[in-house]
């Protein structure tokens, strides 16, 4: 019993620095985890900024092309082409930016597609508006997909042509 005496603390001791330190490392763990998760976050929410820039960015040039586009018609070399031009150079660079900041494939093609076509716009190689519909709301719904990935849209939200 002798020993037990002059053991028994010593042993409760060390055990109560054992628990002390699994318990410290523990508490380190869960503080990394959550500052994983919110620097995730916080990273996520600036992602979405940017692409939210870049998403508004592209439709305003690209309104900008079309408007251009449509109301002028081609006159070989004249201001009005070379204003389209600079339109059409601004577009392709707008096109640019989306590929670099989107996510996924589908917004990065939905936005090539679209700037395909106001570029054959431009070109005179398309006859009215109703060929860049389709593509303009395939680059916003491709946009909204990638913006809010697995969430379904309002019914007050649907971009379909009127």
């Amino acid at each position: 019993m002798g020993s037990w005496g002059a053991l028994g603390p010593a042993l409760l001791s060390l055990a109560g620095v054992a628990l002390g330190a699994g318990g410290s490392l523990f508490g380190q763990y869960l503080v990394s985890r959550a500052s994983a998760r919110q620097l995730e976050r916080h990273e996520s929410v600036a992602h979405r900024a940017e692409l939210k820039n870049v998403i508004l960015k592209f439709p305003s040039i690209a309104s900008q092309v079309e408007k251009a586009a449509l109301t002028c018609p081609p006159s070989g070399g004249s201001a009005a082409d070379c204003v389209l031009d600079q339109l059409v150079g601004g577009l392709w660079l707008a096109q640019a930016e989306v590929d670099l900041a989107a996510r996924g494939e589908p917004l990065r093609g939905a936005a090539h597609r679209c700037a395909a076509r106001l570029a054959e716009a431009a070109r005179g190689e398309m006859a009215g508006a109703s060929g860049l519909r389709g593509s303009q709301v395939q680059f916003m719904d491709a946009a909204y997909d990638d913006m809010w990935p697995g969430q379904r849209r309002a019914a007050g939200d649907c971009l379909a042509p009127s």
